[in-house]
């Protein structure tokens, strides 16, 4: 009998010393080293989620609604077709905020995972489109002679350079953004993880200014030099600023500096710079002010608009939960693959009325379509994963969910 309480005050013990022993090494890593640089900066605040927001839905749907109007060439709208410059801002915060956040937890990017979720998401709902154009092309427009050509520049996202240098593809024309995306994919991942190791800690924004800015000044010095707008507008180096900037945002809103909180403090007045942004549109910017300045006002404008949504209330975010754009935003994808196509088909015989309203609604039950068979899939496979097996030392605690269903 004495020798089992014994035995249990000994264990006892040395439980009470491992646990010693275990929050003075926690406390050890957590401290700074005097004199030493940390290599892999912790972000501000890790407690950023990225939790669904309607309202950046709503934000798509407008901008797949200017895209359509732009080439569906209604008045009014000649500088519509920067909804694009809309979607790459949106994008830049989206890709980048996700990956903030796997480096908060990690401390790394995990490569391959990320550029296979790429693939899944956008990949089949491409190819199943450029089969169908290849099929049903030959027949809309019997004079076509790049039909097949177009496709590979297409499906190798070559297009922006395509379009820039070669006039290839020409019915494709809207292929050239998401090539120009794709390229961002590409190279940002490890540009950025280069960033977080390099900047200093709270202040990985500051490069990511600097870059953006270096972008800006990239495209308007090719504007300057007097080069052809189909060479500058369409080509991933001189249209990377939108996505950078949308990037700049995600880091922005995770490290929130001062300056920024002032900033958002005065969102209310800058929401009247957005409602310019259409009036300025209306002015039909010549080619040489819309690259040089008019891209910039657009990024400008959707920043602003991102800044006012991060919280559900304001007239701007209600405006952008509308349950139809935030429909049409969910299939903006496909969306927007399949309406160039069908809006230059109809604006041959058609006003553009009609060929906006009946390309929008076409070109939605195509990418519903696209979306219930073959996307859907997709995104299955791309999120199994096979989860690792619990070790049976440790014994997570129930979650809300389990802890009220058990009781």
């Amino acid at each position: 009998m004495q020798s089992a309480v014994t035995s249990r005050l000994h264990k006892l013990l040395n439980t009470v010393v491992a646990g010693r022993r275990l929050r003075l090494l926690c406390s050890l890593q957590a401290r700074p080293v005097p004199g030493r640089k940390e290599r892999c900066p912790v972000l501000v605040e890790s407690v950023y989620k990225l939790r669904y927001n309607p309202a950046l839905d709503g934000l798509r749907g407008v901008a797949i609604l200017l895209v359509i109007l732009s080439h569906a060439h209604a008045p009014l709208f000649d500088g519509a077709f920067f909804g694009v410059d809309l979607f790459f801002v949106l994008s830049g915060y989206l890709i980048t905020s996700l990956l903030l956040m796997e480096f908060q937890q990690h401390g790394k990017l995990d490569y391959w995972r990320f550029y296979r979720r790429r693939f899944f998401r956008l990949m089949p709902a491409l190819a199943l489109f450029l089969g169908a154009y290849c099929i049903f092309a030959p027949f809309l427009w019997p004079d076509l002679t790049d039909i097949y050509s177009d496709a590979l520049v297409s499906i190798l996202y070559l297009a922006d350079y395509g379009i820039a240098f070669f006039d290839s593809p020409d019915t494709l024309l809207h292929m050239w953004s998401l090539s120009v995306e794709e390229h961002f994919y590409l190279i940002w991942p490890p540009l950025l993880v280069l960033f977080l190791r390099k900047a200093t800690p709270g202040k990985v924004w500051a490069p990511l200014l600097v870059l953006w800015l270096l972008s800006t000044l990239w495209r308007v010095l090719w504007v300057m030099q007097g080069q052809q707008f189909y060479e500058i507008f369409f080509r991933f180096d001189t249209r990377a600023s939108g996505l950078i900037a949308g990037a700049l945002l995600a880091a922005l809103m995770v490290e929130k500096p001062q300056w920024m909180e002032r900033l958002q403090s005065l969102r209310g007045y800058t929401m009247w710079f957005v409602l310019a942004v259409p009036l300025i549109m209306e002015l039909k910017w010549d080619d040489h002010h819309a690259m040089i300045w008019g891209i910039t006002v657009v990024e400008c404008a959707a920043i602003v608009v991102l800044l006012g949504v991060q919280k559900p209330v304001g007239v701007v975010y209600e405006m952008l939960t509308a349950p139809l754009l935030v429909r049409l935003g969910k299939l903006s994808y496909g969306i927007y693959l399949w309406h160039y196509p069908v809006v230059r088909y109809l604006r041959a015989d058609y006003s553009w009325p009609v060929v906006v309203i009946a390309g929008l609604v076409i070109s939605t039950v195509l990418a519903a379509l696209s979306f219930y068979t073959v996307e859907r899939w997709a995104l299955q496979r791309r999120d199994a994963r096979k989860q690792p097996a619990q070790s049976p030392q440790r014994r997570q605690e129930p979650t809300l969910r389990e802890a009220t269903r058990n009781s």
